[in-house]
């Protein structure tokens, strides 16, 4: 229930809404993440997110379409065709003209919606020439960023805690160290699994894959707004795949490019020797310290 109501976007009713039960919705909704009361995807990001969209409105439209004719027809055949109205039942049983309309009709539909489908998927799966590589580590439970093409430097983003949470910083969904990429730039994404299988999954971007052991997957994405998105493990992971979070800063290429300088001088970011203790487990711990107190 967490991990949906983090991944959906506001509609113009819903922000209305939220901004009168809180002030925060407006800004919140800046920084590609979900926000109170609501509605639809998340506000897109990238091309690809952008075509996601309008499919999906379109194929909603579609659906809501033929949805309103099959309730018209039942309608009509509720009141003209029951007992008290028809007494004396047709003995109809075959009609060529209806046969024909009800197999090519929805032919028609499908091959309609077919076609903008497989145009979507095979831009998604296409990679175009990519001008930076970011390798997305999945482990029990956090992400591991790797940046190749760029001093090969890598380090760990573990979800912060809730105690640790500074104003304006969103619970379950803030890290320790973000994924920074430069906007308007074709940034491919390899992502693996160390243990068990994840999921990298940006909303605003458009882009869920899965993270395999011994598999190396690809994605990709270009953002073309500066900002701050969330998403997360959209894999069952374990027990902590709730407190895996993604946050990926997208900044300016001048910015990015002196973020990659200060990365590659520090000596810190290389993989943790010592695995991190889970979400799960510091609030167990917590727990028990305080029953032993009472």
């Amino acid at each position: 229930m967490t991990k949906m109501l983090h991944l959906k976007r506001l509609t113009a009713p819903a922000v209305a809404i939220g901004a009168l039960v809180a002030g925060s919705v407006p800004a919140l909704a800046e920084f590609g993440l979900a926000t109170p009361w609501q509605l639809g995807m998340q506000d897109s990001a990238t091309p690809v997110m952008d075509a996601i969209t309008r499919f999906h409105d379109g194929l909603l439209y579609t659906i809501a379409g033929i949805s309103g004719f099959v309730l018209a027809l039942l309608i009509i055949v509720m009141i003209r065709f029951n007992a008290r109205a028809n007494p004396i039942p047709s003995r109809t049983t075959h009609n060529t003209l209806v046969e024909v309309l009800w197999t090519l009709i929805p032919i028609v539909i499908l091959t309609v919606i077919a076609v903008p489908s497989f145009k979507l998927l095979f831009e998604e799966l296409d990679i175009p020439a990519a001008d930076l590589t970011i390798k997305a580590t999945g482990k029990q439970w956090y992400w591991t960023y790797t940046y190749p093409d760029n001093g090969k430097f890598e380090f760990d983003s573990l979800m912060v805690a809730d105690d640790k949470l500074q104003p304006g910083q969103p619970r379950l969904l803030t890290v320790n160290n973000e994924m920074v990429v430069p906007v308007n730039k074709v940034v491919r994404v390899q992502t693996i699994g160390n243990e068990v299988i994840h999921s990298f999954a940006v909303p605003s971007f458009g882009i869920r894959i899965d993270a395999v052991p011994g598999r190396l997957n690809e994605t990709w994405f270009k953002a073309t707004r500066e900002g701050t998105y969330y998403g997360q493990c959209s894999e069952l992971c374990g027990r902590d795949h709730a407190f895996m979070p993604i946050a990926v800063r997208v900044v300016s290429e001048q910015a990015f490019n002196e973020w990659v300088d200060a990365a590659n001088k520090r000596p810190d970011w290389k993989t943790t020797a010592v695995e991190p203790t889970p979400p799960s487990a510091l609030a167990q711990a917590g727990q028990s310290k305080q029953a032993n107190l009472r």
